[in-house]
């Protein structure tokens, strides 16, 4: 064996750490958890996870472009487009184009499209308040905190 080999095989090699201690498989895990019970909730809906996410976030923050829309829900732009048309035609958002910039469109729930988010609110809670049970209050706030820290759409 070459001096080289021999310093080669004494290094230390770099290891992957265990699936079961590996963060994006951990995160995923947890995303099936948490996921579980808000499915379940939204069969009840015939809305998806990603239509309730948009409907949440013109229920919390009102009208709103549909750039600033797809950040506060977690979606990519063409899916915020196409979601919020179908939700348009379920009659649960209306779409309407800026009169300065007629490329730029606007997005507002309408009080179908409240009633469900109103509807299933309680539902929701409940689901929220099992994870802070599980948890704990603290640790499920601290949860939060350092899941932002993830976040690369956080703002500083």
């Amino acid at each position: 064996m070459t001096l080289k080999a021999r310093i080669m095989n004494t290094m230390v090699k770099p290891t992957l750490p265990s699936t079961e201690r590996s963060l994006p498989i951990a995160l995923i895990r947890a995303r099936e958890g948490i996921m579980n019970p808000i499915r379940e909730m939204l069969l009840k809906t015939g809305i998806t996870e990603q239509q309730w996410r948009v409907l949440r976030a013109l229920a919390e923050y009102g009208r709103m472009d549909t750039k600033t829309l797809a950040q506060r829900s977690s979606l990519l732009f063409p899916s915020t487009t196409r979601i919020s048309t179908t939700l348009r035609q379920k009659g649960f958002v209306t779409q309407t184009r800026d009169d300065q910039d007629r490329r730029r469109q606007f997005v507002e729930i309408t009080i179908e499209g409240q009633k469900i988010i109103d509807e299933h609110t309680p539902h929701a809670v409940q689901i929220v308040s099992d994870f802070k049970i599980k948890l704990g209050e603290e640790n499920y706030e601290t949860l939060l905190d350092l899941l932002a820290m993830l976040d690369p759409g956080a703002i500083d």
